[in-house]
């Protein structure tokens, strides 16, 4: 196996490593909550899941859901 397939293959598992543990580290920040910014949302009327890192960890797993769509439509 040459050097390059197997860094291939590494990134590949990477990319698809991506997305479930940034919906991970959104889940735990959402919930141990940070009280900092809760007070900040809530008299912005925002959900506390919906601000500050939860919404950037739920938005970075959203963008890295490629590597997943394109391996359930190939296998389609």
């Amino acid at each position: 196996m040459s050097r390059l397939h197997r860094s291939s293959g590494l990134a590949d598992w990477l990319a698809l490593a991506a997305a479930p543990v940034f919906a991970l580290m959104g889940l735990a920040t959402m919930l141990a909550g940070d009280s900092h910014s809760a007070l900040l949302c809530s008299q912005a009327g925002v959900p506390p899941a919906l601000a500050g890192m939860a919404l950037m960890y739920w938005l970075m797993a959203g963008f890295h859901l490629v590597p997943w769509i394109r391996r359930i439509t190939l296998r389609s």
